[in-house]
């Protein structure tokens, strides 16, 4: 199962960063049409999609250890949604042995380590900045 989910992250991952970097070339984010903006549909699903964002959180809050982890982690998934779930997750799949139990990657706390936080807050910040 472990590997299953390592391969399922890195093709969201891969994905999600291909299909975002497509779209940023074609239309600035900032640049979406006001029609598009203000239907009911695109707002249903982006209240849908960051209730989602918010559930991963809360799960990745209880796993970290510091406040300064948590706060980063909040700051990278409300920014890069999908990439940033994607990097954490590998990140706690790849701390377990390939047939390591799969609960361990769901109810071990997390070693608080900063690097991967801060470097996907970064991203966020200097995304949004260029947008």
């Amino acid at each position: 199962m472990i590997f299953f989910l390592r391969a399922l992250f890195i093709v969201i991952i891969v994905s999600m960063i291909a299909v975002t970097s497509w779209a940023s070339l074609h239309t600035p984010l900032f640049a979406i049409p006001r029609t598009v903006f203000t239907h009911p549909w695109f707002i249903a699903t982006l209240f849908d999609a960051y209730w989602a964002f918010i559930t991963f959180y809360v799960w990745v809050a209880w796993k970290e250890p510091t406040a300064l982890a948590r706060a980063l982690w909040f700051v990278a998934i409300i920014a890069l949604g999908n990439i940033a779930m994607s990097a954490y997750f590998l990140r706690e799949l790849y701390r377990v042995p390939l047939t390591g139990p799969l609960v361990a990657v769901f109810t071990q706390r997390s070693l608080g380590h900063l690097l991967l936080p801060t470097l996907m807050t970064a991203a966020s910040i200097t995304v949004y900045l260029l947008a």
